[in-house]
């Protein structure tokens, strides 16, 4: 609990800006086609559209009213029934519509941690977050399959560190988690305690098992298996490093030495006290 509290802590904390507006990129999967939204909000939030044939599906519909409004448009323009709206780790934009959760997520949303995390977000970014989703939620068992709009969403559990959301296999051609792996350091919200590197580990592991060619996440956008690549050997090292080093401060100077240049930096002393205290 005091893992997630200090997560909270620091998402709180997050300093409010104005909105830049996003960009759209198209992935042609084969059977369907995958609209990546890079937000650009301040939380690095992505959003995505998976379009079939004659449907479409929406994934983590954005938080903040400019976005909402583009993701909109675009959508609109597609000119294809919305057969599914999914809400896995994100609350977002989807205003009256019906949206399908991981079971427990729902629960989950209205505690103490993710509902405080939201009031936070409310007194931080005020009138320029959407209006909270009043639609009804209905809940996808994990370890299931389902088709909509003619693909397949299988909801796998997320890392065992993380909220209890899913992570996602999306036609067997894209991996969806709670964070895109990036050739960049790791955030102090990703991975807060040594016991949640070995989960994300075992995530990581998942996906690349998972035979998908995309890797798509909550937070930053599409990767090649290359990045997850990278973010499974990444972790291994910060493991051995953290046995090697007595003092935060010492093993962000190891982290630094170890990947010159490494973009992400900046966040190593935070990752540091978090990982030690």
């Amino acid at each position: 609990m005091r893992k997630v509290l200090f997560i909270l802590f620091n998402l709180l904390t997050i300093t409010a800006m104005a909105q830049t507006k996003g960009r759209f990129e198209v992935h042609d999967l084969g059977n369907c086609k995958l609209h990546v939204y890079y937000t650009n909000d301040a939380l690095g939030d992505a959003s995505y559209i998976i379009e079939g044939k004659d449907a479409l599906v929406t994934m983590e519909q954005p938080l903040f009213k400019e976005n909402v409004t583009e993701f909109d448009t675009y959508l609109s323009a597609l000119e294809k029934p919305v057969e599914k709206r999914i809400t896995d780790y994100h609350v977002g934009g989807t205003g009256n519509h019906d949206v399908v959760m991981a079971e427990g997520m729902p629960e989950f949303t209205k505690g103490e941690i993710y509902g405080g995390m939201m009031k936070g977000f409310a007194q931080a970014f005020g009138d320029a977050m959407t209006e909270m989703p009043t639609g009804e939620v209905s809940e996808v068992a994990f370890g299931t399959t389902q088709t909509w709009a003619g693909m397949t969403f299988e909801f796998r559990h997320g890392a065992s560190s993380d909220f209890p959301a899913a992570s996602i296999l999306i036609d067997g051609k894209a991996y969806y988690t709670h964070w895109t792996p990036a050739k960049a350091h790791i955030s102090h919200l990703q991975v807060s305690s040594p016991a949640g590197i070995d989960a994300e580990i075992a995530e990581a592991e998942n996906s690349l098992a998972s035979g998908a060619e995309l890797f798509i996440g909550g937070h930053g956008g599409a990767a090649k298996r290359d990045a997850v690549e990278f973010k499974i050997a990444y972790l291994k090292k910060m493991k051995e490093l953290i046995n090697a080093n007595p003092t935060s401060q010492a093993f962000v100077d190891a982290m630094k030495k170890a990947y010159p240049g490494l973009p992400g930096e900046a966040g190593l002393e935070d990752l540091g006290k978090a990982l030690y205290k």
